[in-house]
């Protein structure tokens, strides 16, 4: 599916959860633990999630799967609804776009003649995962909108949808150390991208995780493509036609990330030069302007002389100098 308006880049993450083993560690490792503990998870069952909502007429990343789920002697389907957020900033609309979307979703079903309304609708567990600088900051539920709360003879009849957010930059290292699965490391790699030594450290981390991974060769493959794709987005100076497995080329990025890193130093040595060389020169502008209406301002104090001649004297505009002797005046 095409990602949101709103986005600038394709992250790779829709096709990370394309795979059912990258579905299964974001439930097993980023969600309740007595969630993932009622799922199996050799059930799991993309299905299209592709449609334009009618309410916001855009195109929404998302990602959608079925898992088997017993509960109490129940056995039923729960649906995925895995909304991937990557905007810069938080949307703190996404309690009704994430109503919207399941609605959607809903009628898509009872379209498609998944289910029936005689039959009923299926549970959803909808989750967002959102990479975005800023700590997450909206509701988490719809109803938490509502605002002034409604007295309690209302309060029954107000919607409600809550989702389960995945916010990567709230996670610490050490929590995601916790969680050895390429996916943390994933999380991992995005988290330390400002910081070139980090960037390198994560990256040791992804390649230690899928070298210890029973589907090596799999996991290699799709992580190495998501990684070139980051570092594309990071604009990382790096030959990314050589690199086709983190595994066997993990010396040769090393050495590229490294070279990367040492060449924005010295950029940032020599922009901070020039910045400071600016700066300088901008200050003896200014010392000097000053200086010309210090001189102004005795002449005119002290003398007869009419502002066209002070003009010439000290360089300034007439018109400055008739505005410095109007502000002598007062």
């Amino acid at each position: 599916m095409a990602e949101t308006t709103s986005n600038h880049h394709d992250t790779g993450y829709k096709e990370l959860f394309s795979y059912p083993e990258f579905v299964q560690q974001l439930i097993e490792g980023f969600a309740p633990a007595e969630i993932a503990a009622l799922m199996d998870f050799t059930t799991l069952k993309q299905h299209n999630g592709h449609y334009i909502t009618p309410m916001f007429e855009e195109k929404i990343e998302d990602v959608v799967w079925s898992v088997v789920v017993t509960w109490n002697g129940v056995t039923q389907e729960v649906y995925l609804y895995i909304l991937l957020e990557f905007q810069s900033s938080v949307d703190r609309t996404m309690p009704i776009r994430l109503m919207h979307y399941v609605a959607c979703f809903y009628s898509e079903l009872l379209k498609q003649k998944v289910t029936t309304p005689r039959q009923g609708l299926p549970p959803v567990f909808p989750m967002v995962l959102y990479n975005g600088m800023d700590r997450w900051a909206a509701p988490l539920d719809v109803y938490r909108m509502i605002a002034p709360e409604p007295p309690s003879f209302l309060q029954v009849y107000q919607p409600h949808l809550r989702y389960y957010l995945v916010d990567e930059g709230r996670y610490t290292d050490e929590e995601l150390g916790l969680v050895q699965t390429p996916l943390s490391g994933v999380f991992s790699v995005e988290k330390a991208s400002k910081d070139r030594r980090s960037l390198q450290q994560a990256v040791d981390r992804v390649v230690a995780i899928i070298q210890a991974d029973p589907n090596k060769d799999r996991t290699d493959a799709i992580i190495t493509r998501w990684l070139k794709r980051h570092l594309q987005r990071l604009g990382a100076e790096v030959n990314l036609d050589r690199l086709n497995s983190l595994v066997e080329d993990k010396d040769m990025l090393a050495e590229n990330l490294q070279t990367w890193a040492q060449k924005e130093r010295q950029e940032g040595r020599q922009e901070g030069r020039q910045e400071g060389l600016q700066e300088g020169r901008q200050e003896a502008e200014q010392r000097a302007l000053e200086d010309k209406r210090n001189t102004a301002r005795n002449l005119i104090a002290r003398t007869e002389m009419e502002d066209q001649l002070i003009a010439e004297i000290t360089g300034l505009a007439v018109e400055e100098v008739s505005q410095l002797r109007s502000e002598n005046k007062h």
